[in-house]
């Protein structure tokens, strides 16, 4: 943490609390964080700062705690329209007489920019600078997240059979291919392969994925064991479960994403950490559809790296981050047993370095440290139900509310100012939602 003299700095940032992440538990009092271009370069005592940093622009936190920008590792943005349609009905039922009937009647580019561009100012407003995205016209959400400059990994979608997006797996792999071809060089757009599940796609696509991945250095998301329905069905069918199914085609690997996990047995917890692959947990939206519990307890002891997601807001009903870390924590004690289950710092971590080793982006973003890319939010902790404050970590994950954010920077561009977006026109993001809300009520 020392600095070196005469460090340039385009803003200095003075909080009360900096919690970088890595090393793990730190928590810095009355420090400083420097912000050049894009990037950190440095964390500093106030002490070091003022006789070491020549920043052209400063701000005082004075009761603020300073984290990574969140990460929402598995998502559908443009269903953010979707919000409240279908509510508290079972999986199946959900997808077949709600959200499938309407994604087929509505979908289009527009549906899919506007929806994204909704479903961005929420994030940016609760503190999430970059997220994992799996939906059609995955263009439409790249060019919403540009506009916003925030932060996302575009899985785009891989299925057997045909949709608004693509006719079949082939169609679907080459859209993906050309996608990441158009984005390869860009700073906050990223890709991946993001076949939908395993009772959705074929083994021949899943063993070109695997492949192309690997030619291309992408990673794989895919919903995988999101409900026990969905392992014994593929037990019945083929004698294997899904996961037992992905090793012998060779997809287990450190790119592969599985999204939910629930239901896993001991020898397929074996295979995931074995093989290096994560786990985008989205507790929410598992709860709320009776999907299953994925054991974060069990699966972290064994090794496997465990990050977190909102899912979309169909099944949730918010993209709300900060609220995912508290379900987390909450239920993984409980499915557990166990109160020292998933304690406030890994929930943060969940939230933030672990999503960044999910996307393959934790040499970029996820911790806050001198060459990664200034991906901060800042909390404001001097709310009633934020006092007193023993440990601002637990604070955070306990008791904060998503209003308390008030700052976010993506890529050191500061996306919302005490509170105000700098750069997003809401108004016309709440005019246009109102009006997908008559169209699909209809």
């Amino acid at each position: 943490m020392s600095a070196k003299t005469n460090n340039e700095a385009d803003l200095l940032i003075s909080a009360k609390w900096i919690i970088p992440v890595l090393p793990r538990g730190t928590i810095l009092e009355d420090h400083c964080l420097a912000i050049r271009g894009n990037k950190i370069v440095g964390v500093y005592s106030r002490e070091e700062a003022a006789s070491n940093v020549d920043a052209t622009d400063t701000l005082e936190l004075e009761k603020h705690a300073l984290i990574p920008g969140l990460i929402n590792t598995h998502g559908h943005s443009a269903m953010a329209l979707m919000r409240g349609i279908a509510d508290d009905v079972p999986l199946s039922e959900w997808l077949e007489e709600s959200i499938w009937p309407l994604e087929a009647k509505h979908v289009s580019e527009q549906f899919v920019l506007q929806g994204a561009r909704l479903a961005i100012a929420e994030m940016i407003r609760s503190g999430t600078t970059c997220f994992a995205d799996m939906y059609f016209y995955p263009d439409q959400v790249a060019k919403a997240a540009l506009e916003a400059n925030i932060r996302v990994q575009l899985a785009s979608p891989v299925l057997d059979f045909p949709t608004v997006w693509a006719q079949d797996a082939d169609e679907y792999i080459s859209k993906a291919t050309m996608l990441h071809d158009d984005y390869r060089h860009s700073e906050i757009i990223h890709t991946a392969f993001g076949p939908h599940a395993p009772y959705t796609v074929s083994d021949a696509p899943l063993q070109k994925l695997s492949t192309l991945a690997e030619e291309m250095d992408v990673p794989i998301h895919m919903h995988v064991h999101e409900t026990a329905k969905e392992v014994s069905d593929a037990v019945a069918a083929t004698g294997q479960t899904p996961i037992q199914r992905l090793k012998k085609l060779g997809l287990l690997s450190p790119r592969l994403v599985c999204v939910h996990a629930t239901s896993l047995s001991d020898e397929d917890t074996a295979s995931l950490a074995e093989a290096g692959c994560h786990i985008a947990h989205c507790p929410e939206s598992n709860l709320k559809l009776a999907s299953g519990f994925c054991e974060v307890a069990r699966l972290s002891a064994a090794g496997i790296n465990i990050a977190l997601g909102t899912d979309g807001c169909a099944s949730n009903n918010d993209l709300d981050m900060i609220s995912e870390m508290r379900t987390a924590a909450l239920l993984a004690k409980g499915v557990a047993a166990d109160a020292s289950a998933l304690p406030a710092q890994q929930a943060l971590e969940m939230a933030t370095i672990n999503g960044a080793k999910a996307l393959g982006l934790d040499s970029m973003i996820g911790s806050l440290e001198a060459g990664k890319y200034a991906d901060v939010t800042a909390i404001n902790l001097d709310t009633l139900n934020s006092i007193p404050i023993y440990n601002p970590i637990s604070q955070i994950v306990y008791a904060t509310q998503a209003s308390q954010v008030s700052h976010v920077w993506c890529s050191g561009q500061l996306l919302l100012n005490d509170g105000t977006f700098t750069g997003l026109d809401i108004e016309t993001i709440k005019s246009d939602s109102a009006s997908w809300q008559k169209t699909l009520s209809q």
